[in-house]
């Protein structure tokens, strides 16, 4: 059985392309071949040309690994230690809203939800 690929919005996909081309552009900055990378990466060359032409199916985990492997900022970021202080903001900031999101009363009334 094959593996759907997401129906992408069209930012979704230029986004998987833009990292995608990074990535690749990393690699040959590195003078790596697609299968150094792959090896590094511990997964098939194939996984990583699918995830240097921006393949919605790749695992994000994956995807980052390249990124990081290749030299490639995540988010701008291109010290360890800033984005690890971003983590810690974001989950800071989790830490003061609730765990549930629900609907206001009017949209429960709107759906007939008591």
């Amino acid at each position: 059985m094959t593996r759907k690929s997401p129906v992408l919005l069209p930012e979704t996909a230029d986004a998987l392309a833009v990292l995608g081309n990074q990535i690749r552009t990393a690699r040959h900055e590195r003078g790596w071949t697609a299968a150094q990378l792959a090896e590094r990466l511990r997964v098939s060359v194939p996984t990583v040309l699918a995830l240097e032409r921006g393949a919605p199916g790749t695992a994000i985990g994956t995807v980052f690994n390249a990124a990081v492997l290749a030299g490639v900022p995540l988010f701008g970021v291109e010290d360890r230690v800033e984005l690890t202080k971003m983590r810690r903001r974001g989950e800071e900031r989790l830490a003061l809203i609730g765990q549930r999101v629900r609907p206001s009363a009017k949209e429960r009334v709107d759906r007939h939800e008591f």
